[in-house]
This record gives structure tokens, C-alpha cells and sequence, in this order.
């Protein structure tokens, strides 16, 4: 009888834990439907979706955006899921649980911000992607460029130093695509030394013009990426590298392959099919992307690749190689730059004038990079943060869990994890 009676209770169990999975499927099957329905009006709003066509929704019969019916749907999911985050036993569930209502907040606030209404910077930040990122005053970014100074051949002012600096290794035109294929298979190589993709992953590169960003990578499902590279904008050496293992691998590609492959196809979970841009999968996957450039070309690996097999083989003069990677080491810690300009134009009422001389001056992009980024700005926000802070944020969770330069295989497993799960920025500070 102990034994009928266990195994009743068991059998119990086992369907209660059944229903409540076929619960959140079923929410997740609505929050997708949702966010193709947001998708059919805001251009921007789905960057790739590779799930059952089942879920994609009629076409609108209306040309005008229905706020208020998909706020409240995005209100009552998060409701509904509110069952799942506590008490309940079942960790998987409520980490499910957890992550579907912070892709559901940003929905809310990109609904709001599509309909023409605007939070300041942080709160749209914190809605969006979960985070907030710290503030640096002008003097910050002042005793950084300070340090260029003694590093940049020359007298005069320090970007327009730094750019003749830089000119010497700026990519010729009928170089890039023999550099990029380079520096692409090179980071491949590199990471598969450490990770099992799925079997026919691979990439389609193609060149583009007169974007507002240097790379996108466009996931198509099947475990297959289009790269592009915007060849209106100048590319400088070290760029091969860090596009490569942003939007290649183990940046983007990798980031959307092992979460098809382990959480979509051999999970079920409908949700990861659909990647929404303004969301916290963003600072993950931006964050995670830049921090993949040191996975792959530790301390300074980057530098000795580009020296001994890139600079020739765009025919550039390898002389001055070490004093620019010296001033791109001080270039990158200047990359908040971007948050304050940001934050400027969208809080503080910056003059365009002003926003393109932080980005000249301590940003040191050239005159068209530095207008491409206006337009960066106004087009994608407060998403300015995931590229930078993103970044920190990973790197700080990998190396507090024990990944760090010393343990290059352990370093490479936590990030592994780190992709192919469902995470938040929320998650990682905890740690």
C-alpha cells in the first residue's frame, strides 16, 4: 500500500510538473506571437525570428499602431506568469519565468517609445536592457585623452594626432574582403578549438553602405548568419579582428547558434526563437560579443595577428604597430564617451555641434564616424550602453566565477554556459 500510494503521489507529481510546463509554453508561444504582432509595425523591433510559422500573425488589417491592446497583452503575459517565479519549486520554470517578464517590460517601454513617449536615458535603459550604466563627467574622459599625449607621434591637438596615427592603418579598399575572410577564419578556428558548434553552421559575408553601424550580423535560424560589414564607413586594421569575433565568432553567430541548438531544439523553448533588439538579450548579446574579441585573442594576441598576418596582407607599413595599439588600449576605456553623448542628445538637450565634438575628442572618431554615430544615437537610444557596460558586465561575472587569463579553458567554458542560457544583466550582477 506505502508503495501504490508513493507511486500515486509520484505520478501526481510528474503530470502537476507537466501541466505547469505546458503552461509557460503556451505563454511563451503568446509572447512570441506578440512580439511578430509589435513587428508588423516597428521595423525595428524583431532582429531575427526563426520559429513555426504557426506563431506569425495575420497581417494587420490596420495601418495605425495599437498601443493600448498590446500593452495590455504584454500586462496580462506578465501576470500570468507571476505564478511561475515563486514558490513553485521548479528553478528552470521560474529562471523562464523571470527572463519572459523582462523581455515583456521592454516591450512596454518600446511600445511607449514607438507611440512617441520618452523616459529619461536611465529609466529607458533599465527597462530595455535591464541595466544602468554608470556616469563620467567630461574631466574623466579629459585625463584619459591626457594620456594619449605621450604615446601619439607629434604636437598639436590629440585627435587630430591620433588620426594621423591611425591613417597609417586604415584598410584599402580592395584589401577589406581578403582581410575580413582572414580575420574571420582566423576567430573561428580559434573558438572551435574549444567549442562544438552545431554540424552546418556557418556565414554569408556581404559589404554594405551608408549604415549608421560598422557590422550586423542578421540570424537566419538553421544555425546560418548573414555578416555584414559597412565599407562606407573607414576601417582600420584592428577592425577586421574585432568584427570578426563580434558579429562571427565567438561573438553574435556562436551567441544565436548554441541558443537555437540547445534551448529551441533540443529544450523546446519557443521564446529564444525570436530575438527582440530592444531587450535585455541585447546587452547580453552585445556585451558577450565585444568581451569575445579577448576570448579569442587574448592579452596580446590581437595585436600580433595584425602585425604579422593582417598589416602585410593589406599591404601596410607594420612600423608604427605597437604605439597604436598602445593608443587603442586608451581608446577603448573612452568608449563611455558614447553613454554621456547619448545621454545628451536625449536627456539634456546637446547641440548636435557639441555631441559631434565629444565624439571627435574623446570618442576619437573621424569626422564620418563621428556623424554615422549621431545617427546610431538617434535611431537606437539608450542601446548605446550594451557595447560598453555590456561589456564590463561580462567580464566581471566570467572572471568572478573563476575565468580569467590564467585559466583560459575554464574562461572558455563559462562563457559557453553564459550563451547558451537565458540571462538578464540582473542575473550576472548578482554574482
Amino acid at each position: 500500500m506505502v508503495a501504490l500510494a508513493w507511486f500515486a503521489i509520484s505520478c501526481g507529481s510528474r503530470e502537476k510538473t507537466a501541466t505547469r510546463n505546458d503552461r509557460l509554453d503556451s505563454i511563451a508561444r503568446e509572447y512570441v506571437n506578440l512580439g511578430l504582432s509589435i513587428g508588423q509595425f516597428d521595423g525595428d523591433f524583431v532582429d531575427a525570428y526563426y520559429g513555426p510559422d504557426s506563431l506569425r500573425p495575420a497581417k494587420a488589417d490596420t495601418l495605425q499602431f495599437p498601443k493600448d491592446a498590446f500593452l495590455r497583452k504584454a500586462a496580462a503575459l506578465k501576470t500570468a506568469l507571476t505564478a511561475f517565479k515563486t514558490g513553485t519549486g521548479q528553478d528552470t520554470l521560474a529562471r523562464r519565468a523571470q527572463w519572459l517578464t523582462a523581455q515583456l517590460t521592454a516591450f512596454e517601454r518600446r511600445i511607449h517609445l514607438f507611440s512617441g513617449t520618452v523616459v529619461p536615458f536611465d529609466s529607458e535603459s533599465k527597462d530595455l536592457f535591464d541595466a544602468v550604466a554608470p556616469t563620467h563627467d567630461e574631466k574623466h574622459f579629459q585625463d584619459l585623452i591626457a594620456k594619449l599625449d605621450r604615446l601619439l607621434p607629434g604636437k598639436g591637438p590629440i585627435p587630430e594626432r591620433y588620426q594621423k596615427l591611425a591613417s597609417h592603418f586604415l584598410i584599402p579598399q580592395n584589401k577589406i574582403d581578403t582581410v575580413f575572410r582572414t580575420a574571420i577564419a582566423e576567430a573561428r578556428k580559434r573558438t572551435l578549438a574549444h567549442y562544438v558548434l552545431p554540424a552546418g553552421e556557418d556565414f554569408k559575408l556581404e559589404y554594405v553602405h551608408d549604415k549608421p553601424w560598422s557590422g550586423y550580423n542578421w540570424y537566419k535560424g538553421n544555425y546560418k548568419s548573414v555578416i555584414q560589414i559597412n565599407v562606407s564607413q573607414p576601417i582600420y586594421i584592428e577592425r577586421a579582428i574585432d568584427l570578426a569575433c563580434h558579429e562571427g565568432y565567438p561573438g553574435h553567430h556562436v551567441y544565436n547558434a548554441l541558443l537555437e541548438k540547445n534551448l529551441f531544439r533540443d529544450k523546446g523553448w519557443t521564446e529564444i526563437s525570436l530575438y527582440p533588439l530592444f531587450s535585455p538579450q541585447s546587452l547580453i548579446a552585445e556585451g558577450s560579443a565585444n568581451y569575445g574579441i579577448s576570448m579569442a585573442f587574448p592579452g596580446n594576441e590581437q595585436r600580433e595577428f595584425c602585425k604579422n598576418v593582417l598589416i602585410p596582407l593589406a599591404g601596410l607599413d607594420t612600423a608604427m604597430t605597437d604605439a597604436y595599439f598602445e593608443a587603442l588600449t586608451i581608446r577603448s576605456a573612452l568608449n563611455y564617451a558614447r553613454n554621456e553623448v547619448a545621454r545628451g542628445l536625449l536627456d539634456r538637450g546637446m547641440s548636435d555641434q557639441e555631441a559631434q565634438r565629444w565624439l571627435t575628442d574623446y570618442c576619437l572618431l573621424p569626422e564620418k564616424g563621428a556623424s554615422d554615430y549621431l545617427r546610431f544615437i538617434r535611431k537606437y537610444r539608450s542601446y548605446v550602453i550594451n557595447y560598453n557596460y555590456g561589456q564590463d558586465i561580462i567580464k566581471n561575472y566570467i572572471e568572478s566565477q573563476g575565468g580569467t587569463a590564467a585559466e583560459p579553458d575554464k574562461r572558455w567554458k563559462l562563457f559557453e554556459v553564459l550563451l547558451s542560457n537565458e540571462n538578464e544583466a540582473g542575473d550576472l550582477l548578482k554574482k
